[in-house]
């Protein structure tokens, strides 16, 4: 139905349409990332928009590496970028591109323009322009805009040739000095940089700026609607402007979108890398970080990050969408897919003393009661366990149906027992619960009408394997650490991340492989760590809590 349709499908229906702009073409996008460091969550709503727009249209959406600024890329970014988008399903084909590509075509539509007497060449510093920039009543003023036509191309062509040091001279285009739209008052489009580039090398030390270089880059690959945030609208006519005048056939249109702010979190690449800088975080990878590949080593799917962008539609307004959706896509995804598991974080050890020793005995327990495909798994029983050291009380609290002397509850898929007494040590601390089982509490039977209000999880203390656990919070105490009149790093939460070591986990969890995910019974949604988890030292992420107040409205 066009009225489930988004904007921009519905832009797209009526250019599709005989007559239309794009009548009897195939829809082409381009997901154009700069390799300065690694995609967040704020780009997976562009990528989804991008990639799933083509899809849509069983169109092509192609990757292209935005490389035109020199200063902080590399290729260790390429990849990355690359991984995320093959982890999220999407794929590009051969349709792979570097703007780098177009250097010399970039070059040659600049000539055009300075032979057309569209540029020219401009001697103001950064700081002199800003003055001479003019405001909403003044027009700008460029005292080199009626400079020669000869004299522009011979000079960018010294530009080219290394002649001149960084921000000597830079090109811009000559459009109009009193519009109205500050980006149309003959912006620079060149300028000179002498720093190595990741590809090119030292061939190149001009460099086109990005509102020059994105539209030839989208009119070269034949790009029918270049999908942006909205934080380019006001380049938009700019943008028109170059496709216009120089000789392309293809003339693309750009089409801006909301972006998506999330709350207690940083979205800024800049703010990103300082931290990592500052030692707060341990890399890009950082499970407590909102990149794509932090994400996904905490223990985030593909289908929660689609779900969430999916939820959070396409819109024109900006937004900021609470942390907690997030974590309720994650949660709502493991709780259809995650194998279940028994962990025990801080374990306390519980002796059955009615138990026979050295017998060893077997459950059949549900790998995930939401999967009728999912399975059982045999767990093992035996007369010494392992338990959450909250789960015993010496002295109870008012309403606490746990274990403490004279109570009884029931293990997980096991018995009914009864608490009889503790041992200390000698600082009076707990060092062991001794109870009593039911034999004929098996697996859920009955009890003759003796109510259990409380059922706990437990390992077998004979087969139970070591594990690390890492609990992870937000990274931020704020909601709002990004506003420009406070400085963010004063809000990061020293609590965001808590190592437990010596956790007791089912013996089947030895094998897991990396970024496997469970749900540890009462406990949330864990993941392998990708990193550091093997076979000897097993380490897992913390993905979500099991439960949260949060309901999307």
């Amino acid at each position: 139905m066009a009225d489930s349709k988004n904007f921009i499908e519905q832009i797209i229906d009526e250019e599709l349409k005989e007559g239309g702009r794009v009548y009897g073409k195939k829809i082409h996008t381009r997901f154009p990332p700069e390799p300065n460091g690694y995609l967040h969550i704020g780009h997976a709503k562009a990528l989804e928009i991008d990639f799933g727009t083509a899809e849509a249209y069983n169109g092509l959406c192609n990757l292209r590496m935005d490389d035109t600024n020199p200063t902080k890329e590399d290729e260790e970014y390429v990849e990355a970028i690359k991984e995320d988008i093959h982890w999220l399903g999407h794929d590009w084909d051969d349709r792979f591109f570097y703007a780098s590509e177009y250097f010399e075509k970039m070059y040659e539509f600049a000539i055009e323009l300075i032979n057309k007497g569209l540029a020219y060449v401009c001697e103001l510093t950064p700081d002199q322009m800003r003055d001479m920039r003019g405001d909403t009543k003044t027009p700008a003023v460029s005292p080199y805009r009626d400079r020669p036509i000869e004299e522009s191309l011979d000079l960018f062509k010294r530009m080219r040739a290394g002649e001149f040091e960084d921000g000597k001279m830079t090109l811009r285009a000559k459009i109009d000095l009193a519009s109205g739209n500050f980006n149309m008052r003959d912006p620079v489009i060149y300028r000179i940089n002498h720093l190595p580039h990741h590809r090119t090398g030292t061939e190149w030390c001009i460099y086109p700026m990005y509102d020059f270089a994105h539209p030839i880059e989208d009119a070269l690959e034949g790009i029918t609607h270049s999908l942006c945030s909205l934080e380019f609208e006001a380049h938009r006519p700019l943008y028109d402007w170059v496709v216009n005048n120089i000789s392309v056939e293809c003339k693309p249109r750009q089409i801006e979108f909301a972006r998506l702010g999330i709350t207690h979190t940083v979205l800024s690449k800049r703010k990103l890398r300082a931290m990592i800088e500052a030692g707060i975080v341990s890399g890009w990878d950082d499970p407590r970080m909102p990149t794509l590949c932090g994400l996904r080593r905490r223990g985030y799917t593909p289908a929660s990050i689609h779900n969430f962008s999916a939820r959070n539609g396409v819109a024109k307004v900006n937004s900021v969408v609470d942390f907690a959706f997030l974590e309720y896509c994650l949660r709502e995804d493991l709780n259809d897919h995650a194998q279940r598991a028994m962990a025990v974080l801080k374990p306390i050890k519980l002796i059955i003393d009615n138990y026979p020793e050295g017998q060893t005995e077997e459950f059949d327990v549900e790998n995930n009661p939401k999967d009728e495909n999912a399975g059982t798994r045999k767990v093992s029983f035996s007369r010494e366990l392992w338990i959450e050291e909250e789960d015993f009380m010496e002295v109870p609290a008012p309403k606490y149906f746990r274990l403490f002397p004279g109570n009884e509850v029931r293990l997980k898929s096991a018995y009914v027992v009864k608490c009889v007494s503790c041992d200390h040590d000698a600082e009076g601390n707990v060092t062991a619960v001794h109870c009593t089982y039911d034999p004929d509490s098996r697996g859920g039977n009955t009890l003759d009408g003796r109510k259990i209000k409380s059922t706990i999880h437990w390992v077998d203390a004979k087969t139970a394997v070591d594990g690390e656990i890492r609990l992870y919070d937000r990274l931020f105490t704020t909601e709002q650490p990004d506003l420009a009149d406070c400085n963010y790093l004063d809000f990061i939460n020293p609590n965001s991340l808590e190592i437990i070591k010596g956790a007791k986990l089912e013996a089947f969890l030895a094998d897991t492989k990396p970024s496997d995910r469970f749900q540890f019974l009462r406990t949330g949604y864990f993941c392998a760590d990708s990193k550091d988890s093997t076979h000897d030292h097993l380490v897992f992420n913390r993905a979500v809590s099991l439960k949260d107040s949060y309901k999307p409205e």
